[in-house]
């Protein structure tokens, strides 16, 4: 397992030993993984081998032909079709370990996700990948200004958004709140919150890949005086994204261009709780489903800092791993094996 982190965020990557992961595409791999006894997940993603502060990315051989590889992105409560960072990381790992043959001052990597396919223009130099150029699937509008009645903040909105997974994105003042380090655990448990209350209320699924369904993550979104978009991005089991988040920023994209504020060619930034940044280009229009999409281009740095092998040693009473309140928060009960 290579060991990265994009902008902060933690993306390990699998690249050898997994077990078969059935199914005639990335998509029925993703289910399979989902609908199964989330045994290699529990393995994998839970102390004493995992934290929650991280993703492992299942490295595998491609279905589309166009791929150099592909990759499902395991997390403590499920696995996940997309991810800009972890794409990021993916990247880097194979260009650093030489899977991938790089090519100075740029290699094209290209990814085959669950949510189709992504395009990484990695600019190389000396042997090192030094930012990756994610041209990410499109990202497209289900709602806008989505009311939702909470007791403690009164009606708050939010725009349900996909980006590669689907998106609630709520600005941060409705919860009375900055994104800033001193109020990460508080976000973290507003957004577990509100991505609970949230789901019951829409239902969502992505019209051609039905095995992306549900509202994944909230992410808040903060305006600050530079013209940058601070986003926080709440993970289960309940802690921030490092990164700006690259399906978020994708997302967020999508609104943007849907009110009007944005046009094909303009560049943003969007930057993390730990001051990490993405920069963010709207390079075109497209339609799914008969619905209008933008294609987000996510530009980001990841670093390569170490490998580790991890065993299944039969006698390990731990082996389906578990995981303790104290640092995997409320939702602790719900990540152990049955």
């Amino acid at each position: 397992m290579i060991n990265v982190h994009a902008e902060g965020e933690l993306g390990y990557v699998v690249t050898s030993g997994l077990p078969d992961i059935p199914g005639d595409s990335i998509a029925d791999r993703l289910a399979f993984l989902n609908d199964g006894d989330g045994a290699l997940r529990r393995h994998l993603m839970l102390a004493p081998r995992g934290n929650p502060a991280c993703s492992v990315n299942l490295l595998m051989p491609p279905v589309d032909p166009r791929a150099d590889a592909a990759f499902i992105i395991m997390q403590p409560d499920r696995a996940h079709a997309s991810s800009g960072s972890n794409s990021i990381c993916v990247t880097t790992a194979l260009l650093e370990t030489g899977m991938v043959e790089m090519r100075e001052p740029e290699t094209v990597v290209r990814l085959e996700t669950a949510a189709g396919l992504v395009t990484a223009r990695a600019e190389c130099r000396d042997g090192k990948c030094v930012r990756v150029h994610l041209d990410m699937v499109p990202a497209f509008v289900e709602a806008l200004d989505v009311p939702l009645a909470t007791g403690e903040w009164g009606t708050i909105t939010a725009d349900i958004c996909y980006g590669g997974v689907f998106y609630a994105l709520v600005d941060v003042g409705q919860v009375g709140l900055t994104i800033a380090p001193e109020h990460a655990a508080r976000l973290a448990e507003t957004g577990m919150a509100l991505r609970t209350d949230l789901n019951l209320a829409h239902q969502v699924a992505h019209p051609e890949i039905p095995t992306i369904s549900g509202i994944a993550y909230v992410m808040f979104r903060q305006a600050l005086a530079s013209g940058e978009t601070r986003t926080a991005t709440v993970m289960p089991p309940g802690r921030l994204d490092r990164s700006p988040c690259g399906t978020g920023s994708s997302a967020h994209l999508a609104a943007l261009h849907a009110r009007g504020r944005i046009a094909v060619g303009e560049t943003i930034t969007t930057c993390s709780v730990i001051d990490s940044r993405f920069e963010v280009t709207l390079t075109g229009v497209t339609d799914i489903a008969g619905q209008t999409a933008v294609l987000p281009r996510v530009s980001g740095r990841g670093w390569r800092f170490g490998e580790t092998v991890i065993d299944a040693d039969p006698t390990d009473i731990f082996v389906d791993g578990y995981a303790v309140s104290d640092v995997w928060g409320p939702a602790a009960g719900s990540l152990n094996p049955s």
